[in-house]
């Protein structure tokens, strides 16, 4: 990691740059090089060598965040293609209305407070999650498909919101 400038995530961690990876791999190489860039280990070294392993530390837990989650490796990948619009309306409308029947779902589940319902509700969701998540992996090595690709990372961005308003409500339920 000499350069803290525009580094390759997947080369950084010596993987191919696709969307279905190896997260052991993963795991393990990110603990080999945050050994190697810990700022303790350099402690007594100058105050710009300090500084650089700080910013190294910081450029390899980003990027391992990065390529941890499957939505910010989707969109990492489409914007090392070209530039993601930031864009945050979906012109899609079979999803849009899917995002409505699921809002409602949750909703009803809220208020009648059923734990089981919801359960089912989030397992709903994994599997639109893996659907899309296959979805993307097939189309996004095709220049051709870019706005699905586009569109499809969008979808995965709502379903991480959902799955964060499941896990909200299954709190606010269990207390």
């Amino acid at each position: 990691m000499a350069d803290t400038e525009r580094v390759d995530y997947f080369a950084l961690f010596d993987l191919q740059p696709t969307f279905v990876i190896d997260s052991q791999a993963l795991a393990a190489k990110y603990r080999e090089l945050a050994k190697e860039v810990h700022p303790d280990r350099f402690s007594s070294a100058p105050a710009a060598e300090q500084r650089l392993a700080v910013e190294r530390a910081a450029q390899l837990n980003d990027a391992f965040q990065t390529l941890k989650s499957a939505t910010l490796r989707a969109l990492y990948l489409l914007r090392q293609h070209a530039d993601l619009p930031d864009e945050t309306t979906i012109e899609d409308g079979e999803f849009l209305f899917q995002q409505m029947e699921w809002r409602e779902q949750l909703e009803t589940l809220q208020e009648h407070a059923d734990l089981e319902g919801l359960a089912s509700f989030e397992q709903e969701l994994r599997r639109a999650r893996v659907a899309i998540d296959s979805a993307f992996d097939d189309c996004i090595n095709d220049p051709q498909q870019r706005e699905q690709a586009e569109r499809l990372a969008r979808r995965m961005q709502f379903l991480d919101k959902m799955f964060y308003e499941v896990r909200q409500l299954e709190e606010r339920l269990d207390d």
